[in-house]
């Protein structure tokens, strides 16, 4: 029997293979959250920002797939902003938030930086790379327990 409902993490660790695994493995050993929250977020859609541990139903896969990741799209934005402000006021004085998504689009960053500002930082090494060499790379820092160096997101340009 097929079970019709998995992980937020193991959806888009499949669909996204060496990337998102490399995300989701970073993620675990590397994130220091203060009690309470969530290490590791995934960008949604439509809901916002879910942890990978959030049981998605068939139902649920195929309604977030209906909006488009666009930060004018209001079904993708408003929930976004919505958890990160939630996150925002939880940290504590001076805590960061790092994006492991792609930089180079204002699709992410920039509602993100409108909340988080200069706490938001991304690894330096990610610059100039694609998304497998992206994911390969978090892979082996995981592995070598080697945390990357980071960088804080600037303005966006669009």
């Amino acid at each position: 029997m097929q079970s019709s409902q998995a992980t937020l993490g193991e959806i888009f660790s499949f669909v996204s293979g060496l990337y998102f695994r490399g995300k989701l493995a970073y993620a675990s050993q590397f994130a220091r959250p203060p009690f309470g929250i969530s290490g590791s977020r995934i960008i949604t859609s439509s809901s916002g920002l879910l942890p990978p541990e959030y049981l998605a139903t068939l139902d649920w896969l195929r309604a977030t797939t209906e909006s488009s990741i666009d930060p004018d799209n209001p079904q993708y934005r408003d929930p976004l902003i919505r958890d990160a402000q939630l996150i925002c006021g939880a940290l504590p004085q001076g805590a960061r938030v790092v994006l492991l998504g792609s930089i180079a689009t204002p699709k992410y960053v920039a509602p993100l930086l409108e909340v988080f500002g200069s706490r938001l930082f991304y690894p330096l090494d990610f610059s100039g790379r694609g998304d497998m060499s992206r994911g390969s790379l978090l892979l082996r820092c995981t592995r070598e327990n080697r945390e990357l160096s980071y960088g804080v997101l600037g303005p966006v340009r669009t």
